[in-house]
């Protein structure tokens, strides 16, 4: 199985060397993320929730660890993270089926950590 914690840790790594090179890309990036991830009419968690879905549906491993993390940090349950899966199956079909299974258990990595 792949280990989510060791996909967030070489992401960090990959973007910091990254930033070296283009800080004006990654800088605004990250400034698009504070402003659509921070809290509004929708909650930050749900909208981690949905960040999550489609990054099943995209199939990006990157995605699904750095946003499985941070739907729990913004309080999502194992139950609410089951039912995003759901979601995101049923949008992207069979391919999602294997990236929402494999969320899950970044879900779980990141839980089996507290």
């Amino acid at each position: 199985m792949k280990s989510y914690k060791e996909i967030n840790n070489d992401q960090k790594t990959l973007s910091s060397e990254y930033h070296k090179s283009a800080p004006a890309v990654l800088d605004g990036f990250m400034e698009l993320h504070k402003a659509s991830m921070k809290e509004g009419a929708l909650s930050s968690k749900v909208k981690e929730l949905m960040a999550l879905s489609i990054a099943i549906s995209a199939r990006c491993d990157g995605c699904i660890g750095a946003h499985a993390k941070a739907s729990l940090r913004e309080g999502a349950t194992r139950e609410e993270i089951i039912e995003t899966i759901g979601v995101a199956i049923m949008m992207g079909g069979g391919p999602s089926t294997i990236y929402g299974t494999q969320a899950l258990g970044a879900v779980d990595e990141f839980l089996a950590e507290k």
